[in-house]
């Protein structure tokens, strides 16, 4: 099978952990009370299939959030059902395997090692990702349509669907209603490896503290390489604090129209907390200046001007303990579409 068709149904389980794509990438809360608060309780028992090492983990309740069908909200998060002749490509894929992610995927746990978070030395894990998904599958046809291009071997008793492409893919069925699936290097060898150790204490507090919330992603960074430091080279400052950050926590929740979206950044000490806050109150205001200068407007859509100038006189930065948070809410008429520029006639 030509893997790039599957790209909008296979990246639906990936993208949709990064979900908050138009730019707002922050960790939502409700109420906007302090954390610990109505997000925590028991961490989604499809997380603990998943790779105990792996240094981020994300969960979207997709079920939940097919209920923003028709709001401006289903198409940022992915939702609305996609114009077949726009996405030829996946209207092929819906048609040969039964499956649209729109309406038939409902939950999803992902783990991942992005490049950026690994030594030099683990070089050949980054980027790889392993998704478990719950929904409703077509298991013959999807067979049929991964063999198309892959092949299937075996891993003990159970059947492994490989498909070569960049990066290759590996999917295994758990049942009808759950498979998972790997990226990367050696994909079909991280299928065997989902729940062999257990979790690092920390990282199970962190995700038991927004396992309420139907979008959440959970980041450690407490141990990243130099080479994640190097656009502070220049700023030693900036560098020390940006070191001090240990987990990026992000979770999201609709209440009708409106998106709540709040990102956590857990730091080692009181004193750098309020020093980050600081600093990103700061880069709000010279944001919203920078947005003045027609230049800067000039590189890029009407859209995005308009959405950006709303994030920065809407995000509130606040702090607590050694807890610094970006809080957001995102509403229909921040994503409400701009007039498009008539062409020019020069």
């Amino acid at each position: 099978m030509p893997w790039s068709a599957t790209k909008r149904a296979l990246i639906a389980v990936v993208v949709l952990g990064c979900l908050v794509g138009a730019g707002a990438s922050y960790y939502i809360h409700r109420l906007r009370r302090p954390m610990p608060g109505p997000s925590v309780g028991i961490a989604p028992d499809i997380l603990s299939q998943l790779p105990a090492d792996a240094p981020g983990l994300a969960y979207i309740d997709v079920a939940a959030l097919r209920k923003l069908q028709g709001s401006p909200l289903a198409a940022v998060l992915g939702l609305a059902n996609p114009n077949p002749a726009e996405d030829r490509d996946y209207a092929d894929f819906v048609r040969n395997t039964g499956f649209d992610y729109t309406r038939d995927l409902d939950k999803v746990g992902i783990a991942f090692w992005p490049a950026s978070y690994l030594a030099p030395s683990r070089e050949a894990d980054a980027n790889r990702i392993v998704a478990i998904a719950d929904g409703r599958f077509d298991e013959q046809k999807i067979k049929a349509y991964a063999l198309r291009t892959g092949r299937v071997t075996m891993r003990g008793a159970q059947s492994v669907y490989e498909v070569p492409g960049n990066p290759p893919v590996a999917v295994e069925f758990f049942s009808a209603t759950r498979i998972i699936l790997a990226s990367g290097k050696g994909a079909a060898n991280l299928l065997g490896n989902s729940n062999s150790t257990p979790r690092d204490p920390a990282m199970q507090a962190r995700i038991t503290r927004v396992a309420a919330a139907p979008i959440f992603a959970v980041a450690r960074t407490d141990n990243l390489p130099a080479s994640a430091y190097a656009n502070f080279r220049n700023s030693p400052q900036l560098g020390q604090i940006a070191r001090s950050i240990q987990s990026l926590t992000l979770a999201g929740q609709p209440a009708g129209e409106i998106f709540f979206i709040v990102l956590e950044g857990e730091c080692d000490s009181t004193t750098n907390a309020v020093e980050i806050a600081t600093f990103l109150d700061g880069f709000r205001v010279l944001g919203s200046m920078a947005l003045m200068d027609p230049r800067t407007r000039g590189q890029m859509t009407k859209e995005q001007a308009v959405f950006l100038t709303s994030v920065l006189r809407e995000v509130k930065v606040t702090h607590d303990r050694r807890f610094v948070r970006l809080m957001l809410d995102v509403t229909p008429a921040m994503l409400a579409p701009v007039t498009p520029r008539p062409p020019r006639t020069d």
